[in-house]
């Protein structure tokens, strides 16, 4: 029996998530000729159809996408093994696939990433920004290897480091009629007067938590669809919001109005790291958050 190639699994993964051959092809970097080729290779290699053809449009047949989902996985346990293999040669050497949420990447990473190069001059860090729930699937499915995320989040399948406690900030634009941050009170708050970010950015979730806003009220129904928008929307004095301290400082907040003020100690998140669970580099991985610990510690200072 003639058993599949990785290179054959990469090409039926790409065809079920695209739906489409020319697609398929062009994110697996080759012509839609040799992707067509090599899918009707595996084909009769598994001696089953894995796509419907005809001329208008390509169908994945039942037996093709739990081929496609199996494959996922064995391409991840490949994967898995490579890594063992680099562990033992260097340390953070080769490609590093990196997720990191849109509330941490601008803050954090322009400093940080030409120390990073200068402390590990072979690897070779690649940058995914998304949201969480997105960033930690494509972890799970072996598309990334680490992500730099704001916690808590339920994660599954994963271990997790927690790299530095970051406080929110109350955000009010200077000379506000919103509020006053001298004698700021959340009960004192008119109704919708709190901006935030829409459901899926996990930095709602923990402001909502971490400012302890329990009545809904004062949230305005109007969200933000990214942090820029946000800072825009507290400049026009349309309301307060709340702000990671690794803000402070930012371009995002360059040529506003908009103020930062520091908020009582329990108001925070938590900045982590996460890989899947039994990772061969997970001694790697702390290593790289011991780094990133360090250099937000010399940040602080």
């Amino acid at each position: 029996m003639v058993y599949p190639t990785i290179k054959q699994l990469r090409y039926i993964v790409a065809l079920c998530e695209e739906g489409h051959f020319g697609r398929a092809a062009a994110r697996s970097f080759v012509s839609q000729s040799a992707f067509s080729t090599a899918i009707r290779e595996l084909e009769t290699s598994l001696g089953c159809q894995l796509v419907d053809r005809t001329r208008r449009q390509v169908t994945i047949t039942a037996i093709g996408q739990e081929i496609g989902t199996q494959a996922r996985l064995v391409i991840r346990d490949v994967e898995s093994l490579v890594e063992i293999a680099q562990e033992r040669k260097k340390p953070l050497s080769g490609p590093v696939r990196l997720g990191v949420i849109p509330t941490i990447a601008p803050f954090l990473l322009p400093a940080m990433l030409p120390k990073l190069r200068k402390r590990f001059p072979d690897m070779k860090p690649y940058l995914i920004e998304d949201m969480t729930e997105n960033l930690h699937e494509r972890l799970l499915d072996g598309e990334l290897d680490v992500l730099l995320l704001a916690l808590p989040y339920e994660l599954r399948s994963t271990e997790s480091m927690t790299l530095f406690r970051d406080p929110f900030c109350l955000a009010i634009r200077k000379g506000s009629t919103v509020a006053k941050p001298e004698n700021y009170r959340f009960n004192r708050l008119h109704a919708e007067s709190i901006l935030l970010l829409e459901d899926g950015h996990c930095l709602r979730d923990h402001a909502l938590a971490a400012c302890r806003i329990r009545n809904t009220e004062k949230v305005s129904r109007f969200a933000a669809s990214s942090l820029l928008t946000l800072v825009e929307m507290v400049d026009a004095d349309l309301g307060i919001t709340f702000l990671p301290e690794m803000a402070r400082g930012s371009s995002i907040l360059r040529n506003t109005q908009v103020r930062l003020f520091p908020m009582d100690e329990k108001s925070y998140r938590e900045i982590g790291l996460v890989w899947r669970k039994g990772s061969g580099r997970r001694d790697e991985f702390r290593q790289l958050g011991e780094f990133i610990r360090e250099h937000h510690g010399r940040a602080q200072n």
